[in-house]
């Protein structure tokens, strides 16, 4: 490690004249600070995980969860979620996960498109109808926006 000490040389302008410190001792040229910022970057990146980046996952040539491990991840969610009580089937190939159902809730569909991502489906292909019963309670509680006329 360098240690650099400061000399201190008088201004000769003025008499009475502050110290001005002025380094006694060799700086990086330009290209040898670039190469120490470069191996600090590299230092820096080595020491995060790969599993900490939330892009890894998606990202081409990653690994992604096998078929079975998502399978079982989206059970034991169905298990203990409301969405379980719909019934809904999925099945599961190469990643990308069916959803197939019926419900008259509409956010159990869009629930069971999160419960998949989250098991780490590479793709969700969601198949559930919402009942004519569950879009129109859903139409009613929508506030629709009116304009008066002048």
């Amino acid at each position: 490690m360098r240690h650099f000490s400061f000399k201190l040389i008088k201004d000769h302008r003025t008499s009475e004249s502050l110290a001005a410190a002025k380094p006694a001792g060799h700086f990086l040229c330009p290209t040898g600070r670039l190469a120490v910022c470069t191996l600090l970057t590299g230092f820096l990146i080595a020491l995060l995980p790969a599993t900490s980046t939330a892009f890894a996952a998606n990202a081409p040539g990653s690994v992604q969860p096998n078929d079975s491990l998502i399978s079982a991840t989206i059970r034991t969610k169905l298990a203990k979620s409301k969405i379980g009580a719909d019934g809904f089937k999925f099945r599961v190939e190469k990643g990308v996960v069916t959803w197939e159902g019926h419900t008259e809730v509409p956010q159990h569909k869009g629930a069971a498109t999160r419960m998949a991502h989250a098991a780490g489906a590479a793709q969700v292909i969601n198949n559930i109808e919402v009942g004519a019963a569950g879009k129109a309670k859903a139409s009613a509680q929508l506030h629709h926006a009116t304009v008066a006329s002048q």
